[in-house]
């Protein structure tokens, strides 16, 4: 299959760590920002193969991970409203200050688990007398398409359709790492995902801003060696540059009419980050003139400051200062089962790679 087996070549990985193993003569350490990258690196095994002078970091990519648990709160506060609540199916286990949606479902709340915001719109269509929220998550990746369920809303006029809005921004991320007084990372492996949107122009004041090398990478393993290796060359030549390894999807200037309809339903503003906190400037939300389609603000929705579990390093994972075996509950109370933070929740969080391939 193209794009698929020949980046899963034994012999071109192979090839690939020989020639990290011959290129680095210091120690390194490396973020990956994407949690599917996290999760194809351990899944495959990798993070054993690499020389032991190349140390993955893995960083808060998962927009699973980082959705704060006042807005789950919210989300399940609806729910209790009689609102009909639309999520995509990684959301529905993540723990909020007392519960998850699926246990708001279990009891008795209108939960409905879709593929694409546009199937919410259907709902708001068929149920004119509900008012039907859909879960908004996510970074520059998934934003396209919940700006494009907003415009197909306005245009149907409907009236009972409404985002609650929790999207991220992937630079402000890394900024915020960056200035944090525990930081070691000497480079990072951009997420393709977001770049095939965004494009690499924004990425070429951080790397100049901090000197670090910035390399976009896809997932396969011999995208994510092949990314590290480049990395690695660049960290041993004293340069710090924006390259783009993933040249088969991600152009310079990104997905032009994926940003022109993003831009249109939002404008960045200030987000809550999930163990991280409120990082200025690092978020989407809904532009004032398509406020009727702002859940936030449509509803009256007040919930209590939150306390994280004590025993959760969630926040230290997450900002790449711990990897999961160093909690103290990684495998113990904290399970995918009964998971204490969401990194142990998604399928790209840290906590359930380590839990699911090294338990």
């Amino acid at each position: 299959m193209k794009f698929l087996t020949e980046y899963r070549n034994p012999e071109l990985v192979k090839h690939y760590l020989s020639e990290i193993e011959k290129t680095a003569t210091r120690n390194w350490e490396i973020m990956e920002i994407c949690g599917g990258q996290t999760h194809s690196l351990v899944k495959n095994g990798l993070l054993e193969l690499l020389p032991e002078r190349i140390s993955m970091i893995h960083g808060p990519g998962c927009p699973v991970c980082v959705t704060p648990v006042s807005l789950i709160d919210k989300a399940i506060a609806l729910m209790e409203q009689d609102v009909i609540l639309c999520s995509f199916g990684d959301m529905v286990r993540v723990p909020g200050s007392k519960k998850s949606l699926l246990q708001a479902k279990a009891e008795g709340g209108d939960l409905r688990i879709l593929y694409s915001p546009l199937e919410a719109i259907n709902i708001a269509k068929n149920n004119p007398h509900k008012e039907v929220v859909f879960f908004a998550v996510g970074f520059e990746t998934t934003a396209p398409g919940n700006a494009l369920a907003v415009i197909h809303a306005q245009k149907l006029r409907l009236t009972n359709f409404s985002l609650l809005v929790s999207h991220v921004l992937v630079i402000p991320a890394m900024e915020a790492i960056l200035d944090d007084k525990f930081c070691r990372i000497n480079a990072f492996l951009g997420a393709g995902h977001v770049c095939t949107i965004t494009g690499l122009q924004e990425y070429y004041p951080l790397a100049e801003k901090y000197k670090i090398p910035i390399v976009v990478s896809g997932f396969e393993p011999a995208d994510l060696l092949f990314s590290i290796l480049r990395a690695v060359t660049q960290l041993e030549r004293g340069e710090y540059k924006v390259e783009n390894c993933y040249k088969r999807w991600v152009k310079e200037e990104g997905n032009i009419p994926a940003k022109k309809v993003m831009n249109e339903i939002f404008e960045i503003g200030e987000q809550e980050w999930r163990g991280i906190g409120k990082i200025p400037d690092s978020g989407l939300v809904i532009r004032e003139k398509y406020n009727t389609f702002d859940a936030a603000k449509k509803f009256s929705i007040r919930t209590q400051s939150i306390r994280t579990d004590k025993n959760c390093i969630a926040g230290d994972i997450l900002r790449g200062n711990k990897k999961p075996f160093e909690c103290p509950e990684f495998g113990r109370s904290c399970k995918p089962t009964n998971p204490l933070g969401a990194p142990m929740v998604s399928s790209e969080g840290a906590c359930a790679a380590y839990f699911n391939y090294y338990s």
